[in-house]
């Protein structure tokens, strides 16, 4: 995944809602009540662990059993730390006290909240990625350190790894409408990151090494779970012992469930959000432009889809009276340069949300060459009397330019060969007057035409008619 691209927008949960997820999710959880449980009698060791004779104390707590049930506390027990929910006090003496952060969880406010899980979350995330304990213990040295040649183990590689899976689990399940609700297949995941693009039917080679990336990320996304950044079902363990035998990557969809599923929760996907921004990524949600100028909305959703756009322009219309919103978009939609006819459209857009009170500023753009024939749309659709009828030449510019503008926000679309079909059905000499249209996007909307168009004789007028445009324009 590059950062160079932006990713798709989406619709995060109220801070709020997303805020009482955090304190509810069990690591959290557990890693609060172990602060408040804290006292000058609590004791760690160097690396500021719980000292293992307080470790039953804390495992009573927090009300856990079974085999796993010290680990999970001494977890709870280093998030407390990380995120600032416990203070070291003294590092000799190995005492602690209640961190300034630990007040947040309960005075702060949902941002506040939301920052210490994300503080919390990258604690677990670093955990995902460590070997087994007991991996670990026995890749002690006589030192004491740890030898990571014998455990196949670099530290930089699996982090990078798992930051590359959650990158493309945000990309599988983010929607613009919303966190997405579907679960992603942890074969489809692993094999996302292993199979190289534009292979056709995977090697067994590639097959075995989806199957190994499956069964660290089933370890990864049981450590991920408690945090609250996925629903996870495991793989089924009775699967374990014929992963050799039965590749995970060849199982049919009746059996796909039983090699484990994840789905992002609207906690994960603002966590994985903001770790995303972090690292560079362009991720935008809606509402990220309802405070900035016509001109930043216009362009920013330029590349949403039309229900992020919507959303994206009803909340910055909503900041706005609205015949001032009007002017102020309209003025934003001038231009020659490229993405001038998408903001054109996106402008058409925004002003079809926007009331009569806005009709001024649109018969204040009627002579205008460029936003006029979208004045008159405006306009005659709200039944507005004394619409001067458009001449032919801004009627040809407004086609040329909606054309540019859906190629642009959709390229070679079904849509788009639909409308290319119906101009040219309806207009017998559409392609005889409209290369001489004095649009920046003439030539590259009839080159357009001439692919899109599935009459042979008809996509040969239109491609004639584009290399007259480029004549007349002098490229």
């Amino acid at each position: 995944m590059s950062d160079s691209s932006p990713l798709p927008p989406v619709r995060l949960h109220p801070e709020a809602e997303l805020a009482r997820a955090a304190l509810s999710t069990p690591l959290l959880f557990r890693a609060a009540r172990l602060a408040r449980w804290a006292g000058p009698g609590t004791r760690v060791d160097a690396g500021g662990g719980l000292v293992e004779e307080q470790v039953p104390a804390a495992v009573e707590l927090l009300g856990l059993t079974g085999g796993d049930a010290a680990a999970y506390a001494s977890e709870a027990w280093r998030v407390a730390v990380d995120a600032g929910l416990v203070e070291i006090v003294d590092e000799e003496a190995g005492t602690v006290r209640a961190g300034e952060e630990l007040k947040l969880l309960t005075g702060g406010s949902p941002r506040d909240v939301l920052t210490v899980w994300l503080a919390a979350l990258e604690t677990v995330v670093a955990d995902a990625t460590v070997p087994d304990l007991d991996d670990l213990v026995d890749a002690l040295d006589q030192g004491g350190e740890v030898d990571f040649s014998s455990l196949d183990w670099d530290p930089e590689a699996e982090a990078e790894f798992l930051d590359g899976v959650l990158g493309n689990l945000y990309l599988l399940t983010v929607s613009e409408d919303g966190p997405g609700d579907g679960t992603v297949p942890l074969p489809a995941l692993a094999a996302s990151m292993i199979v190289p693009d534009g292979m056709g039917e995977p090697t067994n080679d590639v097959l075995e090494q989806v199957s190994d990336a499956m069964m660290r990320l089933d370890d990864q996304f049981r450590v991920l779970e408690p945090v609250g950044l996925v629903d996870y079902r495991p793989v089924d363990e009775a699967l374990m012992a014929d992963t050799d035998e039965e590749p995970a990557a060849t199982v049919d969809d009746t059996d796909v469930a039983r090699y484990g599923m994840v789905r992002l929760t609207p906690l994960g996907v603002y966590g994985l959000r903001a770790r995303l921004l972090e690292a560079g990524f362009e991720a935008p949600a809606v509402g990220d432009l309802a405070g900035k100028g016509a001109d930043v909305l216009l362009d920013g959703t330029a590349r949403f889809g039309q229900s992020a756009a919507r959303a994206e322009t009803e909340q910055w219309l909503a900041r706005r009276e609205p015949l001032a919103a009007a002017r102020e978009l309209l003025a934003a939609a001038r231009g020659a340069d490229a993405g001038a006819p998408l903001r054109r459209l996106r402008c058409q857009q925004a002003l079809s949300l926007v009331g009569a009170e806005a009709e001024p500023a649109l018969r204040e753009v009627l002579d205008d060459p460029e936003l006029g024939g979208l004045a008159r749309v405006w306009l005659s659709e709200r039944g507005a009397a004394g619409v001067p009828a458009p001449s032919e030449d801004m009627v040809f510019w407004l086609t040329v330019d909606t054309l540019a503008a859906q190629l642009a926000a959709e390229g070679n679309s079904e849509e788009l060969q639909a409308l290319v079909e119906g101009l040219a059905a309806q207009h017998s000499g559409f392609f005889a007057a409209a290369w001489r249209v004095e649009h920046p996007a003439t030539a590259e909307v009839l080159d357009a035409m001439g692919r899109l168009h599935p009459d042979k004789k008809v996509a040969k007028q239109a491609r004639k008619a584009a290399f007259k445009a480029r004549s007349q324009q002098g490229s």
